[in-house]
């Protein structure tokens, strides 16, 4: 059966038991994901035709659901939407199972290597594993890139039937210069024809070949080579794409070179596929009907409550919920039958949900919601609204840091507007030993590591407080470690006191720290520890509830 192309989708009528505040909420988050993440009001007003009353009330919910921030003059994707992304890469359980093996291929190769699948007339990527280079991919996990333009297009059609085929056709008609993929560079109309009969041709050789390049047709230098992984009953699971630029390889150097070990990464990955076990027991259903009839109650009709009941059924699914039937998905959402089943049947419409058998599933397309901008996230950027958010509270400068070394390296920072300040800009570092952040991360080590650096990089005294011997030094370590925090007062500088706190990342590592300076005269060591310690332990939790969202599919950058 023909995929469901995108323009078909919003140009087809809606039936009549859609939800009609449902589609217009996610009309909104499309459009700030087609836009980087980041819109005014009155941008989203002009792109989605909608009413700024109507646009004021979506984001309010959005906001109430931690899927927006809405920051001053602009509406902005937060982490927590990737929730719903998340909920398909998880019931699909490709980049758990295969993630690791592309991996691998990609340090073997020295290049960049996605999985991806098919959506419609173009292909998303669910895992990547790309290199550092001055010439890096901006390709972000959930993009969409026309199937024509891609390496892994021409083995997805290679199947295809000629209703197939002219459907494909007909997309390409209605958007010559494929504007429904922003992700890529707008292709010349005149060109149109000829890429549908090259693409004709790539498909057949495809068939034949079991494998595909791509030579420059996303833009000039990029050449990429795909071939497909099959799940046990045979059909295509995803494909495997080999990234380079033509300064590394050509195309046909791709093939002689990197297709053979290509391949025998894609056997391995289907050996994983034979060999997986069932998937887990699903989590405890959570009922979130309760939770948006309270945010009703409170906000009123700034609230929608259909908007956000809408989307808790996306999040209903996941590993070992990959398929739900619609009493599934109301015990799971604690949603009642009617009202899940409409959100249902405006998911399917919308293509974000598809069904068979009375089995629902979620298609590649929810990952349109956010996910590309929001999968490119850094740890400071993760942090940065929340160490806004406890400066404005504290009225002290909070900072973000990472161990370098022998030093601490200020990533992200807040600072407060008092006519004295704390003044240090990202970038700065310290010596980890004398400062709050630094004893943060340097407890976390292991026993053995933490005395071969403290050994290694002979602590000096900053102050006449500085604490430098290792022995004492090392009991501080200690205490730090068990009490969960740290605090330094006047050891960086006469006169500076602050408080600190780790940062864990999914496994619980410690990661980074976060803390909350200020001048000594300002507050006690004791309130430093009554007053200003649990806002900035609930601060940090915030950032971990957020970080642990990022980072379940991708790699988080600490810096």
């Amino acid at each position: 059966m023909p995929p469901t192309h995108t323009l078909q989708q919003t140009e087809a009528p809606a039936p009549a038991e859609a939800v009609a505040p449902l589609m217009r909420g996610i009309a909104v988050l499309r459009r700030l994901t087609d836009a980087g993440g980041t819109m005014s009001p009155s941008g989203i007003e002009r792109a989605t035709g909608l009413a700024r009353s109507t646009v004021d009330r979506i984001t309010a919910t959005l906001a109430r659901m931690d899927y927006v921030r809405l920051d001053g003059r602009d509406v902005t994707l937060a982490p927590r939407l990737m929730e719903l992304g998340n909920a398909y890469l998880a019931a699909l359980r490709l980049p758990s199972l295969l993630g690791g093996h592309a991996d691998a291929l990609a340090d073997e190769l020295d290049e960049s290597v996605s999985l991806a699948v098919g959506d419609g007339d173009g292909i998303r990527f669910i895992h990547q594993a790309t290199r550092r280079r001055a010439m890096s991919l901006s390709f972000r996990i959930g993009d969409l890139l026309p199937l024509e333009r891609t390496a892994p297009g021409p083995l997805l059609a290679a199947t295809w039937d000629p209703e197939e085929w002219e459907w494909w056709r007909t997309c390409r008609d209605g958007d010559p210069q494929g504007l429904a993929f922003p992700a890529v560079p707008a292709r010349q109309p005149s060109h149109g024809q000829e890429f549908a009969k090259d693409f004709v041709a790539r498909a057949e050789r495809a068939r034949h070949d079991g494998w595909a390049l791509d030579d420059q047709l996303i833009e000039p230098g990029l050449v990429a080579l795909a071939v497909p992984v099959r799940s046990p009953d045979g059909d295509v699971a995803c494909l495997v794409s080999v990234v380079s630029h033509t300064s590394r390889h050509t195309a046909a150097s791709l093939h002689d070179t990197l297709l053979p070990r290509t391949l025998v990464a894609a056997a391995a990955m289907e050996d994983a596929l034979r060999q997986a076990p069932s998937a887990g027991a699903p989590d405890s259903p959570t009922a979130l009907a309760s939770w948006t009839g309270a945010s009703k109650q409170e906000l009123g009709r700034e609230f929608i409550e259909s908007l956000a009941r809408g989307l808790t059924v996306l999040a209903a699914f996941g590993e070992g919920r990959e398929a739900l039937t619609l009493t599934d998905v109301a015990r799971a959402t604690g949603l009642a039958r009617a009202t899940a089943r409409r959100a249902l049947i405006t998911l399917e419409h919308l293509g974000y949900v598809a069904a068979h058998d009375r089995a629902h599933r979620l298609t590649p397309r929810v990952l349109a919601l956010g996910y590309p901008p929001l999968s490119r996230a850094t740890l400071p950027q993760i942090a940065q609204p929340h160490l806004a958010a406890l400066t404005h509270e504290v009225q002290d400068s909070a900072s973000l840091a990472v161990l370098v070394g022998d030093d601490v390296q200020y990533t992200a920072r807040v600072a407060t507007r008092r006519i004295m300040n704390v003044n240090i800009t990202v970038g700065t570092r310290f010596p980890a030993h004398a400062t709050s952040m630094g004893r943060v991360l340097l407890a976390a080590l292991p026993s053995a590591e933490r005395e071969a650096r403290l050994a290694r990089s002979e602590p000096r005294a900053l102050t006449p407080f500085t604490v430098t011997r290792p022995g004492p030094l090392g009991k501080v370590l200690d205490r730090v470690r068990d009490d969960g925090y740290a605090l330094v007062d006047e050891e960086l500088e006469v006169g500076l006191r602050s408080v600190s706190v780790p940062l864990r990342d999914r496994r619980g590592t410690v990661v980074a720290a976060v803390n909350v300076a200020m001048h000594s005269g300002s507050r006690s060591v004791r309130e430093c520890v009554t007053d200003v310690l649990p806002r900035l332990r609930s601060a940090a939790d915030r950032i971990e509830a957020d970080l642990h969202i990022t980072e379940r599919y991708v790699r988080v950058p600490a810096m």
